[in-house]
């Protein structure tokens, strides 16, 4: 049982030994997961666009699977001032451009609110037994997740098996719904 900070350390660390081989692996298992989601009420999906400098998962070809289901993508820019998240659809003609922190933003794209989204994909370092998540520690989507409607989904992804318990969970977590990860 560990305190978020340390378990950010660990698995950042973990992520980063990852090879190219490993990676690819453990993200196809994932995909297959998520080609077999429920997604018959979903209208309109968030996901993250991934990091590759964190070696995050590759979320273009779920962006795609779901574009060919005919559900709405949604993705974020990020207010550093104030640590919170606005929301825009991410058509297939919307540009994207790295901010100071070589985050990939939409450019010229339509503003959404969180109350539209049905389905949210939560990046996360590692997450716990009952779906709490340790993220980056900016505590963005703690405060996106909050504005969603009680019934939106949310589905962490992660290569790595959730450990027992994080110990220093606050009033402001949110355990996800499920949480994705490889298996055998």
């Amino acid at each position: 049982m560990m305190k978020k900070q340390d378990l950010r350390t660990i698995y950042k660390e973990k992520r980063k030994e990852l090879t190219f081989e490993e990676l690819k692996k453990l993200q196809e298992n994932i995909y297959q997961q998520i080609y077999v989601l429920d997604i018959s009420k979903v209208k309109t999906a968030h996901i993250f666009l991934t990091l590759d400098k964190f070696k995050e998962i590759d979320t273009e070809p779920i962006i795609n699977y779901f574009r060919r289901k005919s559900i709405q993508i949604v993705v974020s820019k990020c207010n550093f001032e104030d640590h919170t998240l606005s929301h825009f659809y991410f058509e297939e003609n919307t540009k994207l451009e790295l901010n100071k922190y070589g985050v990939p933003e939409p450019v010229n794209a339509k503003q959404v609110e969180e109350t539209i989204i049905d389905l949210v994909f939560v990046p996360l370092l590692i997450s716990d037994e009952n779906n709490y998540r340790v993220g980056y520690g900016k505590g963005f989507y703690d405060r996106f997740l909050a504005k969603c409607r009680k019934d939106c989904k949310k589905i962490g992804l992660n290569f790595f098996k959730p450990i027992s318990k994080i110990v220093d969970i606050n009033v402001f977590d949110i355990a996800l719904n499920n949480v994705i990860y490889p298996k055998e």
